[in-house]
């Protein structure tokens, strides 16, 4: 059967071991499981032909960009083909007049802002991986920027996708606003390759802050951390990245990076303007709300490179906490609340690890409301899963959702009937009008619904 597929795609399928270990695995999610071959497309009409060949075989298809989901997304489930989208990574067509360029799924965050050196625009989406932006589309991934530029959805035009039967669909436009039909553009930003295969993104850019100023700033407790990161955020100052790192995590960078920061929680700020006037007075104003909320000490990243570093430092934190306790399993999950019930949410966290008695830490985006729980434990220790539960509870509890950024996956199904109830029958439906034959990325989001 697979010799079928090598003559229809001659030098683009694989069955290499490595090949296939790569592609059954994420970067966190502990479960394996390699798939049946790897499709490296390289064109739309490589996609479709894999699309075929899987209808007439009756193979379910899982699409792959950079691996660097966290909730299992990319992992088979069953017998089944990784469509890996990594060779088609061009920039189509740059528009910096309108602010915005067209890319293949497969180019990477990190590549487009290296194609947009010279023109003044940015792509501002950082999730900390060099994801792809296609599944970066198809998780609706955010990031450190997220509280001033937003996240995927925020920032993707149009999309191009090819759907279960190879029919090709255009959604969106590339323009601003629309109000013409549906905004079915939308239903596939977030859906986990479950719905079609994103094959072209419209994306949005935006012009390099003239002025950035860079902060770590640090605290006693991480209660007093978490409340002035929202006392900072309800005075609307327009901040542009506002990070939460607990001491945990602070020891965990310092060992790794060889850094000398303080071994206390911590928020990591920086603000964008285009005047240095704006800047100093918006600075200004959160130092001020900051210190009132018990800030302890304040050090400014003066130069570029010390704005990497500390970014760097930010963006490491996990292999960081993995390096500080080896051989152990890892659990990251991901939770968030409107940004008033932040400060709760993150002291929760921290009494449930200790009541628990697991270690682990908390850092994330808290200043739109989500952050991040790596749990650390021994190889099938139930104290993870109990944590993770509980987690959820509380904040579906105070309004939140069980994933901010994540994506749903393999981990999160479980606490989508209580986060959705009845509108979660509607979105089974939606899945069997795209996919009928249940063959894209069957079970997750979902419990497999290959017919």
């Amino acid at each position: 059967m697979l010799e079928s597929l090598k003559n229809l795609l001659p030098q683009k399928v694989s069955t290499a071991p490595s090949d296939l270990e790569a592609h059954g695995k994420d970067e966190s999610y502990p479960l394996r499981h390699p798939p049946l071959a790897v499709v490296f497309a390289e064109s739309l009409s490589d996609i479709q032909s894999t699309l075929a060949w899987a209808r007439e075989h009756r193979v379910p298809v899982v699409p792959f960009g950079a691996g660097s989901s966290l909730e299992g997304q990319v992992i088979p489930q069953g017998q089944a083909l990784s469509l890996d989208v990594s060779r088609m990574n061009r920039v189509v067509q740059l528009h910096p007049q309108d602010f915005m360029v067209v890319v293949e799924p497969g180019l990477t965050r990190k590549a487009l802002n290296e194609a947009l050196k010279g023109t003044g625009l940015f792509f501002p989406v950082d999730p900390g991986a060099d994801a792809s932006l296609g599944g970066m589309a198809a998780t609706n991934a955010s990031g450190t920027t997220t509280v001033r530029y937003g996240g995927m959805r925020q920032n993707v035009l149009a999309l191009q996708v090819v759907l279960a039967n190879g029919e090709v669909l255009e959604l969106g436009r590339g323009v601003r606003k629309t109000s013409a039909g549906y905004d079915l553009k939308d239903l596939f930003i977030g859906s986990e390759g479950t719905l079609g295969i994103i094959t072209r993104l419209t994306l949005k850019l935006h012009p390099i802050p003239e002025h950035i100023h860079t902060l770590r700033v640090f605290f006693d407790h991480l209660s007093d951390t978490a409340q002035a990161a929202y006392v900072v955020m309800a005075s609307g100052l327009p901040v542009a990245r506002l990070e939460l790192v607990d001491e945990v995590g602070i020891r965990a960078i310092n060992r790794y990076l060889g850094r000398s920061y303080p071994e206390k929680p911590a928020l990591f700020v920086e603000f964008h303007s285009s005047t240095r006037a704006a800047l100093e007075a918006e600075s200004s104003l959160a130092l001020e709300l900051m210190h009132q909320a018990g800030a302890l000490s304040v050090d400014a990243a003066h130069t570029q490179e010390e704005r990497t570093a500390q970014w760097e430092a930010r963006h490491q934190a996990y292999w960081a906490l993995v390096n500080l306790y080896p051989g152990k399993e890892y659990l990251s999950t991901d939770t968030a609340v409107p940004i008033s019930k932040m400060p709760e949410l993150v002291e929760f966290a921290g009494r449930l690890l200790r009541e628990l008695g697991l270690a682990g830490n908390i850092l994330g985006h808290v200043g739109d409301g989500n952050f991040h729980t790596l749990v650390v434990c021994e190889p099938g220790d139930y104290r993870a899963e109990v944590f993770s539960e509980r987690l959820v509870e509380h904040t579906l509890a105070l309004g939140g959702t069980c994933t901010g950024e994540h994506g749903v996956g393999l981990r999160k199904k479980k606490y989508l009937p209580k986060e959705h109830g009845p509108a979660l029958d509607w979105m089974r439906q939606i899945k069997r009008l795209f996919d009928p034959e249940g063959l894209l990325n069957p079970g997750k989001i979902f419990d497999s619904m290959l017919r």
